[in-house]
């Protein structure tokens, strides 16, 4: 499918973009915006994977889960309701085919693909990646889910609150490794509560079929036999088959490489999202395409941080941060230089009406700005982005508790956190 923006049918191009999902078609609009022509060639559907095979498909699951959490425990409201069941039909220069599209700068936004590992081979049915769980018509009984990243634990939890049984198996020592550590041991303390099990540090050895599904069998342990294998273990940029090569475009294990203006080796050549190394988020490649766009028409933006762009893991509790983890903060700036404070949801009232457990968690640099916000609860991914105000803006603790929160809703627990590390805290809990 190629799309023409700004200009009729033709061959030369202002931008030749490869790519149609969040970080292609934004800039493509941006750069028909600001009166640019544009060919935006994409081999499947625009929106690319997040629309269509990720972000909001999966988000959909989740909230079905969501519902399915609160009808089975609706009596706790005061509301009697029943969970039936769960229906899963629900909630859910380049050429191409021979002609060559020229352009004066060509953007490089091919996306990503879900990995495997060495030998263990994606059969689409009892071994499958997050494309097959997408089109599952059924609830499976059993899973085991080989990884305890984002994609691993968003699964996990939905399938749990469907009424599956989970097992996690995570090579590295906890469960979201790359978020910070306070983090992953909320969230290995409440999927611990809802009955998701789970190994760390235990790599995967082999998996063979059953009569019933499959046994997995990891290294130092006993094997797990469950009805399928989901198989999440990271994604993998785009690029066999693409001619990337033959041009000469410069590659790292698999990803092309870019400077901070996503300029490749190549003049004229860019790329962006997850084609290039960093953090693998829809909107971190919509980020980069406006920014692209804008740079290649002269207006000079500033390049993204990928510290700055907020992250969100959609399980239950939810996972939200931005900036620096605590670990990160003291191995830039030195042990003595880093000040943290923890704030339980405990004290705060719209949380004890969700019923939720969590905390608000700050990283500051001493006597300076915050360098790190995380948070564990239901919904905190919707007050991410006044912490990323508050880190992009390198803001005092002081000066984010002058702020007037509104009564009673979770972002009461920012203002109180900054409050308390401001050196003036109202509340103390536990």
């Amino acid at each position: 499918m190629t799309i023409f923006l700004g200009a009729s049918v033709a061959d030369n191009f202002d931008i030749v973009i490869l790519g149609g999902g969040s970080g292609g078609y934004a800039c493509a609009f941006r750069a028909a915006e600001l009166g640019m022509s544009v060919a935006l060639v994409e081999k499947d559907k625009v929106g690319g994977t997040c629309l269509h095979y990720g972000c909001i498909p999966t988000k959909a699951l989740l909230h079905a889960a969501e519902v399915a959490d609160y009808a089975r425990e609706s009596a706790q409201f005061g509301i009697s309701a029943s969970l039936e069941s769960i229906d899963m039909a629900a909630p859910n220069a380049v050429e191409v085919d021979g002609k060559r599209y020229e352009g004066k700068h060509v953007v490089l936004a091919t996306g990503s693909y879900a990995k495997t590992l060495p030998g263990l081979e994606i059969d689409g049915e009892r071994v499958i990646t997050s494309y097959e769980a997408l089109t599952l018509d059924r609830v499976p009984s059993s899973v085991v889910v080989l990884g305890g990243g984002v994609i691993g634990v968003e699964f996990a939890s939905v399938w749990r609150s469907f009424g599956a049984e989970v097992t996690i198996i995570e090579a590295l020592p906890r469960l979201v490794p790359t978020e910070d550590e306070a983090c992953s041991k909320a969230v290995e303390r409440a999927f611990r509560k809802r009955g998701i099990a789970f190994k760390t540090s235990t790599p995967f050895k082999a998996v063979d079929h059953t009569d019933a599904g499959v046994r997995v069998t990891v290294e130092n342990g006993d094997p797990i036999e469950a009805e399928l294998l989901l198989v999440a273990v990271g994604r993998g940029a785009v690029t066999d088959g693409l001619g990337f090569d033959e041009v000469g475009v410069a590659m790292d294990r698999g990803f092309v490489t870019a400077d901070e203006r996503l300029r490749t080796n190549v003049a004229g050549v860019y790329a962006l999202g997850d084609l290039v190394p960093g953090l693998q988020l829809a909107h971190r490649g919509f980020g980069q395409g406006i920014f692209l766009a804008e740079d290649i028409a002269g207006l000079n933006p500033v390049p993204l941080e990928d510290a700055g762009i907020p992250r969100v893991t959609y399980c239950d509790p939810e996972v939200a941060s931005v900036g620096l983890t605590e670990a990160q903060a003291k191995e830039q700036l030195g042990d003595d230089k880093v000040e943290t404070l923890e704030y339980n949801l405990g004290g705060n009232g719209k949380s004890q009406i969700l019923k939720t457990q969590g905390f608000v968690k700050l990283v500051r640099e001493k006597d300076g700005p915050i360098r790190g916000v995380h948070m564990v609860g239901a919904r905190v991914g919707e007050l991410v982005a006044e912490a990323q105000l508050i880190y992009n803006w390198e803001a005092l603790p002081a000066e984010v508790a002058q702020l007037i929160h509104p009564h009673p809703t979770q972002s009461e627990a920012i203002g109180e956190a900054h409050l308390a590390l401001a050196g003036k805290p109202l509340h103390v809990h536990g």
